[in-house]
């Protein structure tokens, strides 16, 4: 046995043999991209993805507005302090010069824009995941009163 030079090629001559070994008694379960669909199927599944990837770019965008916004506070929180100490106190006028000063207010604001984007990101996938559980529950609890 050597090297798979291309694992999908592979993959497909391995469930030939496997099929025909035993017809009909596939130990895989087929994705949705395998099985045939009809195209009702097909549209709602289109639907589906349509409206996850809407909503993941709309939380993306929540995020970095609330990521830009946090790290603009966060600059202005930490250049105001690291600029006055590094030049009143002995010890910061020694040792931290421009490249250091600049080093600690952007590892503040680097700090505060993805902790704050990933926070927001995650709250808003969240509530769109509930939001999407309810009105599935909705859509049974009514298929099942018809």
């Amino acid at each position: 046995m050597g090297v798979v030079v291309n694992p999908r090629e592979w993959w497909s001559q391995k469930r030939k043999e496997l099929e025909t070994r035993r017809p009909g008694c596939d130990f895989m379960i087929p994705s949705v991209v395998e099985t045939p669909l009809d195209p009702k199927e097909k549209q709602l599944l289109d639907k589906i993805a349509q409206d996850k990837r809407s909503k993941a770019s709309q939380c993306t965008e929540e995020g970095l507005k609330a990521g830009v916004k946090a790290a603009s506070i966060a600059a202005v929180v930490s250049a105001i302090p690291t600029l006055i100490i590094a030049r009143t106190v002995p010890w910061a006028k020694a040792n931290l010069n421009y490249t250091g000063q600049a080093l600690v207010i952007s590892a503040a604001t680097i700090a505060s824009y993805f902790i704050v984007a990933e926070q927001t990101i995650l709250e808003c996938s969240r509530k769109a995941s509930y939001a999407a559980s309810v009105e599935r529950e909705q859509a049974a609890a009514r298929s099942e009163a018809a």
